[in-house]
């Protein structure tokens, strides 16, 4: 059974330069992993804080369950991910310094059937670094669109 459930934060890129990436693994109630498995999800205010040691992503929306009775979760509430103790000591460490940020980049199912949550972490970018994204883009555009013909 391919799932081929991948929820991408577009957004995150464009404003953060994406340092070190780990893959992490989530803390779900039975009705969000049912929403996640049919791509009601969303990443967009999404971002990651350390909470008495344990990292949570906080602002990222579920949406209920459509089949869920009165035990439906709350679309918006904060979920623990699940790492080791090793990674959770690196990323704190480097969150302590000035400008670091986590954020979550991408979340999909793996070939096990579990949803995981890919985090990133960024330092934010400045105005002209956004400017200096978005020229580098419209020249690869203009490269692809000229290798077509």
């Amino acid at each position: 059974m391919a799932n081929k459930i991948k929820i991408r934060n577009r957004r995150i890129s464009f404003e953060y330069f994406l340092i070190e990436k780990v893959v992490a693994g989530m803390q779900l109630c039975g009705t969000e992993i049912k929403s996640i498995r049919e791509g009601k999800v969303s990443l967009a205010d999404a971002y990651c804080q350390f909470v008495e040691g344990e990292l949570f992503v906080k602002g990222m929306h579920i949406a209920e369950y459509v089949m869920g009775t009165h035990d439906n979760h709350e679309p918006k509430r904060d979920r623990k991910l699940l790492l080791t103790k090793r990674e959770l000591k690196k990323l704190e460490h480097k969150t302590t310094e000035k400008g670091f940020t986590i954020v979550p980049t991408l979340l999909f199912i793996n070939d096990r059937g579990l949803a995981k949550l890919e985090i990133a972490l960024a330092r934010g970018k400045h105005f002209y670094d956004k400017r200096d994204t978005l020229k580098k883009k419209d020249i690869q555009r203009e490269i692809d669109r000229d290798a077509k013909y």
